[in-house]
């Protein structure tokens, strides 16, 4: 995908929003708007319709995770991704089930971040594997079991597709792990998440985990 992705940054640290609208807009991206509070981040991606919108947790008043819950209900064709210092279990759980497609740590490399962004902008998700390993580990906690899903319908390849979409990997990483080409593995998760009946894959990361898929 080319850049120009359209851009709202939603973060209360003025320093760090700052630095990285210079680093993405160096690299492409077009920043229509930046925010310091989740209220004023809402309302502008109401007025601007971004394609994503890197959200943070913690910050003052409404919290990143009730923001992302509003965005995903008020404009659900922009994506959420995630960007925080935090990543205990809790938060991650919360926000992918508030509709998150993304979650990444602020001390992750510039290139993941903007990865991140490309991949929300396809349509696709992407979670730092240190986090999608807590998510999965709470995931599988007695009181967040489901009851099974019976496979799905899903064909055997496309389970081992989920697996792999379950420990984090994108898919370049899943493609070359089962020697598979790239557009093969995405209509594999385009197929797991119709069957699936969720948006995203780290939703579907989830509901594989809660009900014994993977």
């Amino acid at each position: 995908m080319p850049d120009g992705i359209r851009v709202v940054v939603v973060d209360d640290h003025e320093l760090f929003r700052g630095g990285l609208v210079g680093l993405l807009q160096e690299r492409g991206f077009d920043v229509v708007g930046e925010a310091a509070l989740a209220a004023n981040g809402i309302q502008l991606v109401l007025d601007l319709s971004p394609d994503v919108v890197l959200m943070d947790l913690n910050m003052p008043g409404m919290s990143g995770i009730e923001a992302t819950q509003r965005l995903t209900a008020a404009a659900p064709l922009v994506r959420v991704v995630v960007l925080t210092v935090m990543a205990n279990e809790r938060n991650v759980m919360d926000v992918v089930l508030a509709g998150a497609c993304g979650y990444l740590l602020k001390d992750a490399p510039i290139d993941q971040i903007v990865e991140g962004i490309r991949a929300a902008a396809r349509g696709e998700s992407l979670i730092s594997p240190s986090v999608a390993s807590q998510l999965m580990r709470r995931l599988r906690e007695p009181q967040n079991v489901e009851p099974a899903l019976a496979s799905a319908d899903l064909t055997p390849r496309e389970l081992e597709v989920l697996e792999l979409l379950s420990r984090g990997m994108d898919n370049p990483q899943i493609a070359k792990t089962l020697f598979l080409s790239q557009h093969t593995v995405k209509n594999h998760v385009s197929s797991i998440l119709v069957k699936l009946q969720v948006q995203n894959r780290i939703q579907a990361a989830v509901r594989a985990v809660r009900s014994g898929l993977v």
